[in-house]
């Protein structure tokens, strides 16, 4: 029977460059060598086909160039383009995202916080579904956290980059108010579990200063579950003649509702979005919705991880995300 190939040591690498196991590990990483050093040293690494063996690497350090990225709900299409983006930062620091999905389901998203603090990741950046959840205090003693898009009101975080949710619920609603709506039904993927989010306070605090009648509306992000929800609305016997929805995810079911129903987007009834979803920009008529600047939260986010990974200190580790009005077709004048 043949018998498994033996991994190449750092040690072997060491006799064949005639250098100490210590200066070879310095010259792999690129660190305290001339870079004669370190290219004869990865010369003589390739030749014996030498791989880091990352559990030993991991017992060294104490690191696993790992980090546990949390979304809150992967059926929202924009959060799922958040997350690719985050993990592509991370990725070009050498270290390696490891994604999973709370699905919307703030017991499931404290589960799977704590699996992956239990995995030894090196850090978590979370999109929270219940920002004030008391259970994020306990992971947050245990590993650097970094949250996205609302706070952990109840955790000494290691870095935020939060949603001037304030900002862009008062433009939109400003916008419609201008446009002559009274009636505004605001589609939010918030569970009864988790009442009183900072978004649906704000919706609350808006309508009342704009005298506007605002009905704060569950709905899932999932296309065809949205579409059932956005149908009963559209179908009440007053309806409201916009939609705010705080996803464009949400909104894509208001625009499948719309057309069951033979109603018309942009005439029959005005939609707005809350992120700026490339799809938003191709839809008949485009949404009107609020852009975030995905790039710089992806950004901002892998720096402000990075940072608490690697103990150093960073000038501002609170970033607030300002909105973007991107006005297209979708709500027009009442």
């Amino acid at each position: 029977m043949a018998r498994p190939n033996k991994r190449t040591t750092l040690r072997e690498v060491a006799e064949a460059t005639g250098l100490s196991t210590a200066a070879v590990s310095y010259a792999l990483r690129g660190k305290h060598v001339s870079k004669e050093t370190e290219e004869r040293v990865r010369k003589a690494a390739a030749e014996l086909g030498y791989e880091a063996d990352p559990i030993a690497r991991a017992l060294a350090s104490g690191r696993t160039s790992m980090v546990g990225v949390l979304a809150g709900d992967l059926q929202d299409l924009w959060q799922q383009q958040l997350m690719a983006a985050i993990g592509r930062e991370l990725l070009a620091g050498d270290r390696y995202a490891l994604i999973l999905d709370a699905g919307g389901d703030p017991d499931r998203e404290l589960v799977l916080a704590k699996q992956l603090r239990d995995q030894r990741v090196d850090a978590l950046l979370v999109s929270p579904v219940n920002p004030s959840a008391e259970g994020w205090a306990a992971i947050a003693d245990a590993l650097p956290v970094v949250a996205v898009g609302d706070s952990l009101s109840a955790a000494r975080t290691a870095g935020q980059v939060i949603f001037d949710n304030r900002a862009g619920i008062d433009a939109v609603l400003e916008y419609l108010h201008g446009l002559g709506h009274r009636r505004v039904t605001v589609l939010t993927p918030t569970r009864p579990s988790t009442p009183d989010r900072p978004a649906d306070v704000y919706v609350r605090e808006a309508a009342d200063r704009l005298g506007l009648r605002a009905e704060l509306v569950p709905c899932p992000q999932e296309l065809g579950e949205a579409t059932v929800v956005a149908r009963r609305v559209l179908d009440g016997a007053r309806p409201a003649t916009a939609v705010f929805c705080f996803s464009d995810s949400l909104a894509y079911g208001v625009y499948a509702a719309a057309a069951e129903a033979s109603l018309e987007v942009g005439r029959d009834v005005s939609v707005v979005g809350f992120d700026d979803h490339p799809v938003s920009r191709v839809l008949t008529p485009p949404l009107t919705t609020v852009d975030w600047g995905l790039a710089e939260i992806a950004a901002e986010a892998a720096r402000l991880t990075v940072a608490a990974i690697e103990g150093k200190r960073v000038r501002k580790k609170r970033i607030l995300c300002a909105p973007r009005m991107s006005e297209r077709g979708s709500a027009v004048r009442v």
